[in-house]
């Protein structure tokens, strides 16, 4: 098993958002098990043609979605990602609904602000 990552240079979306985008898909996916170990941050921006900043970048991102930890000298590995990534959506919903009752949105416009909001996320 690999990570297997390419970096388009004339895509739109930033190298690190690109790194980090794949990285999570195959997490969560599965095509990265719990407990793979990461290249080093040098290692894979050596790999990869990047900045070693990138990298660090789009590894901190992904530890800060619960996605990977690290783990000190030892390395950088997949974290038990599903779990803390559906909780954290659960409170973020939560968070929303509740905000929407005290601005007085009915659940139709509140729903409506959500699939818009999804819409525009999803299709970047």
């Amino acid at each position: 098993m690999t990570l297997k990552i390419s970096i388009d240079p004339a895509a739109g979306t930033a190298p690190y958002e690109q790194l980090r985008t794949q990285i999570a898909g195959q997490a969560r996916s599965g095509r990265l098990p719990v407990g793979y170990k990461l290249p080093t941050v040098r290692g894979l921006a050596e790999e990869l043609g990047l900045a070693a900043n990138t990298v660090a970048k789009a590894y901190r991102a992904l530890e800060s979605d619960g996605v990977i930890e690290t783990r000190g000298r030892n390395g950088t590995f997949v974290a038990a990602a599903g779990d803390a990534a559906e909780r954290e959506a659960a409170a973020a919903a939560q968070a929303y609904a509740e905000r929407a009752v005290r601005l007085g949105l009915g659940r139709d416009a509140a729903r409506a602000a959500v699939e818009e909001a999804l819409r525009a996320a999803y299709a970047r």
